[in-house]
């Protein structure tokens, strides 16, 4: 009895000794996984500036603020954002962030160009992305800067297309418009691919459009939308950012259609017809990705189109949904290049 005894305790005692072995076992394992993909996602620290928009603008910096909270969500990246109230807040905000040495700095905007080479230059060792402008057309050319660009006349072409074919149909006057914010380059992109879209589907329409010379003030971009309302226009584009919802708000007071920029704006009510898209959110997150994973090339710019997805068009409300079919086979022309030369220059 007591060799037996002595002979189950020895068992017992092997028993919970490979447990053991197998539970460290796991533990290594576990461990071992985890510090791979530590490893891949190493941590990062990134940081944006908006122009003087800001993030209640519903698209521009909206959707990079957006890119920059899936950056948080879904790389674990730290992250901070510096609000711009005037051009004079682009160069302090921009080298208070270089000082801290974020992973990146974002330049939100075409405006914020000059800022950008004269503070990249200033911090050499600090990486930035800039939207809507070439670090090759930055003054001084710094290698530090990548450019993260736009062929915004696709969407507006898109978007012209359907605004030319819902008065083609609707009847009335043939007339459609758009307000845009400053005249800069990515607001004319857009401009000029709507009237071309818009004169392609429909070559008896006229275009309309004029400029706010602001980007803020709703009640500058709904006086002119009031006044293009006026003259006929039975579609509003707004390419004005926070200043351009006047111009929504004026569409659906009129009983117009409208249509919105950047962001799918489809959310501002039945008027909208669709939106012009731009995914900046796509590529201040795939930027951040690049940085995360070593990837990230300073001195370069990418281009986001209709063949790689970074522009479209948005939701269509009831009076577009005739043609959305239409559009969505003129956005395969794009992508495969059987639709090009799009003008991208207002005349």
């Amino acid at each position: 009895m007591k060799h037996t005894l002595i002979r189950w305790m020895l068992v017992a005692l092997l028993a919970v000794g490979l447990a053991g072995v197998a539970a460290c076992g796991s533990d290594d394992s576990s461990k071992s996984g985890g510090g791979s993909s530590s490893a891949a996602k190493k941590k990062i620290r990134v940081a944006m500036v908006t122009d003087i928009g800001g993030l209640n603008d519903r698209s521009f910096n909206a959707l990079a603020y957006k890119g920059l909270q899936q950056a948080k969500s879904k790389l674990g990246a730290d992250i901070r954002v510096l609000t711009s109230k005037s051009n004079a807040d682009y160069v302090p905000n921009l080298s208070s962030l270089a000082r801290q040495k974020y992973d990146l700095v974002v330049a939100v905007g075409f405006l914020m160009a000059d800022a950008t080479a004269k503070v990249a230059k200033s911090f050499p060792s600090a990486d930035f992305a800039i939207i809507d402008y070439s670090q090759s057309a930055l003054k001084g050319k710094p290698k530090n800067v990548h450019g993260l660009l736009f062929k915004e006349q696709e969407p507006g072409y898109l978007a012209g297309y359907m605004a030319g074919l819902y008065v083609k149909q609707k009847g009335g006057k043939q007339v459609v418009s758009s307000v845009g914010g400053q005249k800069i380059p990515p607001v004319d992109h857009y401009i000029a691919g709507y009237e071309a879209g818009a004169k392609k589907a429909n070559p008896s329409v006229k275009t309309v459009h004029a400029y706010s010379q602001d980007f803020v003030d709703q009640a500058k971009c709904k006086e002119i939308a009031l006044n293009q309302i006026g003259e006929g226009s039975q579609v509003v584009f707004q390419v004005a950012g926070q200043c351009g919802l006047g111009a929504l708000d004026a569409a659906k007071e009129k009983g117009v259609q409208g249509i919105g920029v950047d962001a799918d704006q489809s959310y501002l009510g039945p008027q909208i017809l669709t939106s012009a898209l731009k995914k900046v959110d796509v590529a201040v997150f795939d930027t951040v990705k690049d940085v995360q994973a070593g990837r990230f090339q300073a001195g370069t710019d990418t281009t986001f189109e209709t063949k790689n997805n970074g522009v479209g068009f948005g939701r269509v409300n009831a009076k577009g949904q005739p043609f959305k079919a239409q559009v969505l086979q003129v956005q395969k022309q794009i992508a495969n290049g059987k639709v090009a030369n799009i003008p991208d220059t207002v005349k």
